[in-house]
């Protein structure tokens, strides 16, 4: 399987020494959608900018077979994006940006945009400016879906929108993801709404990734086993590599993948066991390793 974005020892620091990338490596796979997942500052948005061209780096990136510093007017005629902030001009008319896209994009097909906008209640006869927020992520998902791309990115798409409008971009983007050959990265904070729609994930914290993998191989690798407080010695004695307590219960999860680690025989004896979800794996992998030990 080929790889649409290949990183190794990818690296970017700021001012004052500030790190953002730390010698990131990953790949991703022609067809899948991934998720790149990590809190603030983690650097989702400087491996983004990295991929786009959009900031130098050091290390070797390479986007579609292209160099994104070098070749970047190239890489854009396959690629698109939807940052987490609206860039269309307010007093432009919507049927004036379907327009202009089709007079800079070669492969930008307007009746796919028009069948897209059809779903919607946004009228083409409307100003940019008097559309919700919600109703410009879709115009500009629209915009972007006509496109010809092989690769979408996603920075942040639904930030600030309801909880309809999330849903209904997600279903939007799925069905287009099933009727056309894309690769899709996604970042997000809403881990939850989107665990469902992932084939792979990415999970980076200070810099660094910490989790590349495929959503199907989670269940071999990772187990949580819930306990009574009275078992709760016994697990932990199994070395969890996260703990948390709810309702007098806890819940802990272990990378069966690590050496030493204990067998789902041995797990499932003290309670019950079960592959935990992507948010929470999220939440047990982002907490810093002092806390992890903590807990």
């Amino acid at each position: 399987m080929s790889s649409v974005i290949r990183a190794r020892d990818v690296r970017k620091s700021y001012g004052k020494g500030r790190t953002a990338l730390a010698g990131v490596n990953f790949d991703v796979a022609a067809g899948r959608i991934v998720g790149l997942m990590g809190p603030n500052g983690a650097g989702k948005t400087t491996a983004l900018k990295a991929m786009l061209g959009l900031t130098p780096f050091d290390g070797e990136l390479s986007v579609l077979g292209r160099n994104p510093q070098r070749e970047r007017d190239a890489l854009m005629q396959d690629v698109c994006f939807i940052a987490d902030v609206a860039v269309l001009p307010k007093w432009m008319r919507v049927e004036h940006t379907l327009d202009f896209v089709a007079g800079v994009h070669p492969r930008f097909d307007r009746a796919r945009a028009e069948e897209v906008l059809a779903k919607t209640t946004i009228k083409l006869g409307s100003r940019v400016g008097q559309l919700s927020k919600g109703m410009i992520t879709q115009l500009h998902l629209a915009l972007i879906m006509a496109i010809d791309a092989r690769l979408l990115i996603l920075d942040e798409p639904t930030l600030g929108l309801d909880l309809l409008s999330r849903r209904a971009l997600y279903e939007t983007l799925l069905n287009d993801y099933f009727d056309h050959e894309r690769t899709i990265l996604i970042t997000t904070h809403q881990v939850e709404e989107i665990e469902n729609l992932l084939t792979d994930v990415l999970f980076i914290r200070d810099g660094q990734i910490v989790l590349d993998a495929t959503v199907d191989s989670l269940s071999t690798r990772y187990a949580q086993l819930t306990v009574p407080r009275e078992r709760l010695s016994d697990a932990v004695s199994l070395g969890p590599i996260f703990t948390r307590e709810v309702f007098g219960v806890s819940a802990l999860i272990y990378d069966t993948a690590k050496g030493a680690a204990p067998t789902r025989e041995q797990l499932s004896v003290l309670g019950e066991l079960r592959t935990p979800s992507i948010a929470d794996l999220f939440v047990a992998l982002m907490q810093p390793a002092d806390t992890r030990a903590a807990s």
